[in-house]
């Protein structure tokens, strides 16, 4: 019989693919269902911080101007799950068709992401995705792979 810590963790990989599908449909309104309302957001694209689910979803339609049709792939997910919050990272792909019909394998990124129990949902509070920099050049590393 499972444990309950490890009903929790399926519940939070459950939504982790939500998120998944989400990208993949372009489905702000099931990607809104993901995050708590005053999610913070520590994204690639400026600026430092989006604060709220609004911000947060202008950030995904911004991405999602991109491309046609669009791919979502996570790799290595690691969770820790306590009562009522937990967090878990992993390396995410996002890639597709862009608009011109140039296809992009896109670039690895790094990911956390934060989750808080609310009304019986893991619900995203924080994330952040990074890429390394490479401190002599002060660039982002771009094409590294998991």
């Amino acid at each position: 019989m499972p444990t309950q810590r490890e009903i929790e963790e399926v519940e939070i990989r459950q939504q982790v693919e939500k998120i998944v599908e989400g990208i993949r449909a372009k489905d702000l309104d099931g990607l809104k269902q993901l995050y708590a309302t005053d999610v913070v957001s520590f994204d690639v694209e400026p600026p430092l911080q989006h604060v709220g689910i609004e911000a947060k979803l202008k950030n995904w339609t911004n991405a999602f101007t991109f491309f046609q049709d669009v791919n979502y792939e996570v790799r290595d997910l690691t969770l820790t799950a306590g009562d009522d919050v937990a967090f878990g990272h992993f390396f995410g792909r996002l890639s597709g068709t862009l608009r011109n019909g140039t296809a992009t394998s896109g670039m690895w990124v790094r990911a956390t992401l934060c989750f808080r129990k609310t009304d019986g949902n893991w619900l995203i509070a924080h994330d952040q995705v990074s890429v390394p920099l490479d401190i002599a050049s002060g660039k982002g590393v771009t094409d590294l792979e998991p």
